[in-house]
């Protein structure tokens, strides 16, 4: 199950040295051998078969309460990370403090029962639900920007609330201990009727989701046009953040309120480098919330001396880099391998158009069936000097072509294939449809236009060239169209 806090390293120390002063020290040996047991020790199979099992009464009720409150988060913090207000969580955790310290103290001095959890979690409700109004307050009413007033919330209630748990400990009478516990949770203590009330607020979080789930997309996409569309755009960002209040309440207690917001924001993070679904990433969100949870809590039962919140945190924080190294939709190496790919087409279509635009040097046209004169073979040398790639790139980028079956190799000299004829001249249209519609229809200078020709005719598609084709008279014609930036000689000139 899990451990209670022993003796640190240094206080432990000083304690031996004292007690050996004193003459009743054991031996040296036992000494090193007690010292010893506070090491961390790796589970036995015993105890992760219980562990795994859920065979322990305490552990049972801690893994489902801290499972249940990671879905809950994710859920939630979807809506939170999307409406751009990650920092209010964090916020709305700190104002709690004095909300906590403050009935405390109230009820102490009513003569009831100070650390009466229901009455706390109020407490600590009503001071959220405070710091969210001040925050919208001063978003509304002030010049002020959002970080600012975020910053400005946080600060002046976490200092209420330090100053009054000190009121609060130095009271006559003496039962504050365990109040530090909602600043960095208490989650190994947690009991059944704490587990129950994370369950139905969680089940309540996640039906109230749902059911606005259109209402608050609109909202954390574009609140404006939701405004001018006679939406209650004030009310349901005041019942998103009441979720978000709830939840953070009850977060408190497990991971306690310096971490809360670690579950709040974390899980949503790493769903969005899986999917650009707001329906899928909700539960991706949740589920990975849960699973932080789940596994947080099992790590903590396994090790001693491990504070379950922290390891939740830690647990979430692995799930987000391994989100966003491995994600399907935004992850690192899914947008490294697409930007290789990029370049390697960029690459080889730039290729073609070199050798097509050789072609036309030659005086012939490369859009006939049959060729008054052989392909032209080129040498590397020469291609080189047409663009600044290096040597090296440029023989990949050869070879790649000559297996897909574009370019032949002659000794020293390339040359195109048919295969390879026909994706050139592909490729050069699309490039001079790009041109011409930025001279005729952007008052582009000819000069200047293949700079921003070649920068766009990599990512047109067909339905963009079947555009261009319409708008652009007699560019649907099989031929190819001249180079609109080449200037025709004068008359009486030279061609």
């Amino acid at each position: 199950g899990f451990m209670t806090r022993r003796l640190s390293g240094p206080s432990l120390t000083v304690l031996s040295a004292a007690v050996m002063l004193l003459g009743l020290a054991a031996p040296p040996a036992a000494l090193a051998a007690g010292l010893g047991s506070h090491a961390l020790e790796w589970p036995s199979g015993e105890e992760l078969l219980r562990v795994l099992t859920l065979q322990d009464y305490n552990t049972r009720v801690v893994i489902v309460g801290t499972t249940l409150l990671g879905l809950a988060a994710g859920l939630v913090g979807t809506f939170l990370l999307l409406r751009k207000r990650a920092l209010l969580s964090d916020t709305l955790s700190h104002a709690s403090l004095p909300g906590i310290a403050l009935t405390f103290i109230v009820l102490t001095v009513l003569g009831a029962e100070g650390k009466n959890l229901m009455a706390l979690v109020g407490g600590a409700a009503l001071f959220c639900i405070l710091g969210t109004g001040a925050v919208i307050g001063i978003q509304r009413y002030s010049r002020l920007k959002d970080d600012a007033a975020l910053g400005i919330v946080l600060s002046v209630f976490f200092g209420l609330g330090i100053a009054l748990m000190g009121i609060a400990t130095r009271m006559g009478s003496g039962n504050a201990a365990g109040l530090s516990s909602f600043i960095y949770g208490k989650t190994a203590s947690m009991l059944f009727s704490d587990a129950l009330l994370i369950a139905v607020v969680a089940l309540l979080a996640a039906v109230c989701g749902l059911l606005f789930f259109k209402e608050f997309s609109l909202l954390c996409f574009d609140a404006d046009y939701a405004a001018s569309q006679g939406w209650p755009v004030t009310r349901l960002d005041f019942l998103m953040m009441t979720l978000v209040v709830v939840v953070t309440v009850i977060g408190l207690q497990a991971v306690g309120l310096i971490l809360v917001v670690a579950l709040l924001i974390i899980p949503p993070a790493a769903a969005r480098f899986w999917t650009y679904s707001l329906k899928h990433m909700l539960w991706i969100a949740s589920l990975f919330g849960a699973l932080s949870g789940l596994f947080g809590a099992g790590i903590s039962a396994l090790m001693a001396n491990l504070p379950a919140g922290a390891v939740i945190v830690l647990t979430a924080s692995l799930v987000f880099v391994f989100s966003l190294v491995c994600g399907t939709a935004r992850g690192l190496a899914r947008r490294g391998l697409e930007r290789l790919r990029l370049i390697r087409r960029i690459r080889h279509e730039n290729l073609l158009r070199e050798f097509y635009e050789m072609l036309e040097v030659c005086g012939q046209d490369p859009a006939r069936a049959e060729l008054d004169c052989d392909l032209p073979q080129v040498d590397i040398s020469a291609l080189l000097k047409r663009r600044s790639w290096s040597p090296g790139e440029l023989r990949r980028t050869l070879k790649r072509a000559e297996r897909n079956g574009l370019l032949s190799q002659a000794g020293d000299r390339w040359e195109m294939t048919a295969r390879g004829l026909d994706e050139a001249g592909r490729i050069v249209r699309k490039h001079r449809l790009w041109e011409t519609y930025l001279i005729e229809h952007a008052d582009v200078a000819p000069g200047h236009v293949d700079w921003g020709a070649d920068a766009i005719e990599h990512v047109l598609d067909a339905t963009l060239v079947a555009e261009l084709e319409k708008l652009l008279p007699g560019s649907a014609q099989p031929q190819m169209p001249a180079s609109p930036h080449r200037i025709a000689p004068l008359e009486g000139e030279a061609a």
